[in-house]
């Protein structure tokens, strides 16, 4: 090999003089302060707005893509309210440019719910099933790209988003 060593132990881990420390903290504060629909108010800014049924993987998506690009990523959580409407909320119309929908199989669905609470009608096979059918439904009505998330990692996950929508790293 023709490299030398530069001889800067941590220097993957420096924040001197790095443009992409701070877009990478502002990256993941924007991800945590728009966390499950939060700050609604904020999505013009956002780069990506992950929506999808509680406890699909949006949360650790947009974590990750924070992290690691420094995408600024939103995400909401669609609830049966939300569903029964038979359209968008409000909050996501003007923005549906920038939504990309997470889903997952019922069976595994439900799995994660009663980890979180279990024996509750939340995470009762019936309302996993109903949740993700009505979500997909509106993910096609909507014309919502959208990736089921069942069997993929958060890395698989935010490479497929990132290539589907066309949007920039900030850094590599």
């Amino acid at each position: 090999m023709s490299e030398h060593s530069s001889y800067s132990v941590g220097k993957s881990h420096s924040i001197g003089g790095n443009s992409n420390y701070m877009e990478r903290i502002e990256a993941v504060n924007f991800a945590l302060d728009n966390d499950d629909g939060a700050r609604t108010h904020y999505y013009d800014k956002a780069d990506l707005i992950l929506v999808g049924v509680s406890r699909c993987g949006k949360t650790p998506t947009c974590l990750y893509m924070a992290m690691q690009f420094g995408i600024r990523a939103a995400n909401y959580p669609l609830t049966e309210d939300d569903m029964e409407r038979l359209q968008l909320p409000a909050a996501l119309r003007a923005h549906q440019h920038k939504l990309f929908g997470l889903t997952i199989d019922p069976d595994r669905l439900t799995a994660i719910r009663n980890e979180r609470k279990p024996n509750s009608r939340y995470s009762s096979y019936a309302q996993c099933e109903f949740e993700v059918r009505e979500v997909e439904n509106l993910f096609r009505r909507e014309n919502i790209p959208h990736i089921n998330s069942t069997h993929f990692s958060v890395e698989e996950i935010s490479a497929k988003i990132l290539v589907e929508k066309g949007v920039e790293r900030r850094f590599k």
